[in-house]
Formats: C-alpha cells, sequence, structure tokens
C-alpha cells in the first residue's frame, strides 16, 4: 500500500467519523424532540383530565350551594309568614292592618300622656 493510499484510508476513515458523529447528534437531536413530545401529549392529557375534573367539583359544589340557598330562603319566607300571622297581617291587606296598629298605638300614647299628667 503507497502513502497515497494511506492517506486516502485516513481521510476516508475521518469522514466516517465525521459523519457518524454528525449522526449521532442529528440522532441525539430526534430523540430529544420525541421526549418532548411525548411530554406534551402527556400534560395535554393531564391538563385536561384536571380541567374535567374541576368542571365536575364545580358542579358539585354549585349543585350544593344551590340547594342550600333554597333551603334558606324556604326558612326565610316561613320566618317572615309567621311574624305577618303574628301581627295579622295576613288576613287583611297589610297596609289597611299597618293603618289601624299606628292609630291604636297614636290612642294609647295619648291614653298614657293624659294619665301621666294627671298624676
Amino acid at each position: 500500500m503507497t502513502t497515497t493510499d494511506t492517506i486516502k484510508g485516513k481521510i476516508n476513515e475521518a469522514e466516517d467519523m465525521a459523519r457518524k458523529i454528525w449522526l449521532a447528534g442529528l440522532g441525539a437531536y430526534g430523540k430529544s424532540v420525541e421526549e418532548a413530545q411525548g411530554r406534551y401529549e402527556k400534560l395535554s392529557e393531564e391538563a385536561s383530565k384536571m380541567f374535567d375534573e374541576l368542571v365536575t367539583k364545580g358542579e358539585t359544589l354549585e349543585d350544593d350551594a344551590r340547594s342550600k340557598f333554597k333551603s334558606t330562603t324556604n326558612d326565610v319566607e316561613n320566618r317572615v309568614s309567621d311574624v305577618r300571622k303574628k301581627l295579622g297581617l295576613d288576613a287583611e291587606p297589610a297596609d289597611q292592618r299597618i293603618d289601624e296598629l299606628s292609630a291604636k298605638i297614636d290612642a294609647l300614647t295619648e291614653a298614657v300622656a293624659k294619665l301621666a299628667a294627671n298624676k
């Protein structure tokens, strides 16, 4: 083998080694892209799942809040109704009954004032 053949062989070996280094770098890049895509897909699935779970939890909380609000509203309405009955405001129009009660209070106030003046 001649010196030229030896040099050409070394050059070919160097070119082959450079090509392999290039391919290894390209392979590393490809592998990192695949891993990144896999992680992105996994995160995307997890985010979607998490969102669905949060929506379900929100619906449950909303239903509970509506139920409690309705219960509280019914309790308040019942209490108001009881107070109206005790005041006699449910038998006849409320404005008329309030006017009558105001007149009675005014009459009682006058009577108390007269009694206080006579002492």
